[in-house]
């Protein structure tokens, strides 16, 4: 792995962005709905990952130097799930100031009534009351969002469905945008991606808070113990009652990391009571020790050579920061500043 090399030119490939906030340990979850993702279009696409800490600042904002510190193993675990600084550009959004520059730009042009008809605003200031979110960079996020994509003129952003109302605000901030001052910022496009099946081992959702996900960073030593104690089918009281797959907190799993024909082996013998739940359990250990191998093997790779992080992301910096600026060169050249 080299921090400094450059990917191989990319005229006839589509620029991919993509962003992750640095709140805390990378799960599972993470890595089947946003990871697996990020590294197949590493090498179809011109990508660029960053780390949102400014994203993270908005709800976040009395945490910050959580935020800072989580942010050396969120990039990491990208490198240990199979990103390769050879082949995308890794970034630190806060140390990208232009991205600043042009969300203030852009919130000069952006109607507040945009904003307050995003469906998430409302929803998770009701939905989450442990903070404040009456703040204007609560409200403002699409447009920070925006300014992430449309500074390096990306052409697709992963995203759930549950996103799209965000990506469609953001294509509109760039039409308003070119309305105004001329065709510039092309205007980027949704790339589906399914969002997988990944309940937390309690049938929560997967969350270092409810201690109840298998992280990226863990051991065989550790996960061993939370899948033998993992939730089932709740109403399979004994080892010769069917069981079904479908109910059952621990097939998703399954699903995710076994192979098609041993899973409808699996499916059958639950539903015929041939197979236990703690049969199952040794199944999937197996799976997941065969799974996470490799990325124990690059963990202890990066292990050796400290530094090896920073390297990557000052890399990356650089290489964004070079197409950062030479959009706002063209964009304070169109609105005459």
């Amino acid at each position: 792995m080299s921090a400094t090399s450059s990917p191989p030119p990319a005229a006839a490939r589509d620029r991919v962005l993509s962003g992750m906030r640095p709140t805390g340990e990378l799960h599972l979850g993470h890595y089947f709905g946003v990871l697996e993702n990020w590294v197949a279009m590493q090498e179809t696409m011109e990508a660029f990952y960053f780390v949102a800490d400014w994203h993270a600042l908005t709800s976040e904002y009395e945490n910050s130097l959580a935020i800072r510190e989580f942010i050396p193993s969120l990039v990491e675990d990208w490198l240990v799930a199979g990103l390769d600084p050879e082949r995308c550009v890794i970034f630190q959004q806060s140390q990208i100031k232009e991205h600043a520059e042009l969300h203030l730009i852009l919130s000069m042009v952006t109607p507040v009534s945009w904003l307050e008809r995003c469906p998430t605003y409302k929803e998770q200031q009701q939905q989450i009351t442990s903070r404040d979110l009456s703040t204007y960079g609560f409200l403002g996020y699409p447009v920070l969002m925006t300014t992430d994509i449309i500074i390096y003129k990306a052409r697709w952003v992963p995203v759930g469905q549950d996103q799209l109302p965000h990506m469609e605000l953001a294509r509109e901030i760039a039409r308003r945008f070119n309305n105004m001052y001329g065709d510039f910022f092309p205007e980027p496009e949704a790339r589906l991606t399914e969002t997988p099946k990944c309940p937390g081992l309690d049938g929560r959702k997967m969350s270092k808070s409810y201690n109840n996900g298998i992280f990226l960073r863990e051991g065989m030593d550790t996960i061993t113990p939370k899948i033998k104690g993992m939730l089932t089918d709740k109403a399979r009281l004994r080892r010769h009652d069917p069981g079904n797959p479908d109910v059952c907190n621990l097939f998703p799993y399954h699903e995710l990391l076994t192979p098609s024909q041993a899973r409808e082996e699996i499916r059958a013998g639950c539903a015929k009571a041939a197979l236990g739940c703690v049969d199952c359990k040794k199944i999937l250990l197996d799976r997941l020790e065969s799974f996470l191998a490799p990325m124990q093997e690059r963990r202890a790779r990066l292990s050796a050579r400290p530094g090896y992080v920073q390297e990557v992301l000052e890399a990356g910096n650089a290489r964004a920061r070079a197409v950062a600026q030479a959009t706002m060169e063209e964009v304070r050249s169109i609105i005459g500043f």
